[in-house]
């Protein structure tokens, strides 16, 4: 598979930024090879729905202008439909954990929550904060928004919120000790 191949499956399986340097250490390559199969995916992408969106020193993939009045109707739609199942999960977790990561989300709720975040950041229920503990990692939390629709002034107010985030603090620790075990 060529290295641009991989980028782009990297990429979209992210849905998030992700820094050139992370890039080459994640394909085991150096950082020119990694610039040069951006510049090759960037063209090749050009024939087709998405582009390659860099900022700063990191790249993303978007969607092409030329879509946006029909990505701007779909939007609409999803905001003004219900929430699923599964973005009241994630939503949730978000609410009871307050600072959140999706590594941490997926391995809660055990699949991929890339396009559920999207969608309630879309809605402004969530927004994404730079770890202050890794400035490379994002969490996620609830916006004032969200708490103030739900008529709470503090996380505090949830229903049984220290029972259950005990709960997801307990399957957060798990995971950091897999991860540990598997380093």
């Amino acid at each position: 598979m060529e290295l641009e191949s991989k980028i782009e499956g990297l990429l979209f399986y992210k849905g998030e930024d992700v820094p050139i340097n992370k890039l080459a250490e994640l394909l085991k390559v150096n950082r020119g090879e990694i610039e040069e199969s951006l510049n090759k995916l960037e063209l090749s992408l050009s024939k087709r729905g998405l582009v390659l969106v860099r900022k700063n020193d990191s790249v993303v993939l978007g969607i092409s202008g030329e879509l946006s009045p029909i990505i701007e109707n779909i939007r609409k739609e999803e905001i003004s439909k219900e929430l699923s199942k599964a973005s009241l999960e994630t939503l949730s977790i978000i609410l009871y954990q307050n600072e959140v990561s999706r590594s941490e989300i997926d391995y809660i709720r055990g699949v991929n929550s890339s396009f559920i975040l999207r969608n309630l950041l879309i809605r402004d229920l969530i927004e994404k904060i730079s770890d202050p503990k890794d400035s490379r990692r994002v969490l996620y939390r609830p916006t004032f928004e969200l708490l103030s629709y739900m008529g709470i002034t503090s996380i505090e107010q949830l229903p049984n919120y220290n029972e259950v985030k005990k709960q997801l603090e307990g399957a957060i620790n798990n995971q950091q000790q897999e991860e540990k075990e598997n380093a």
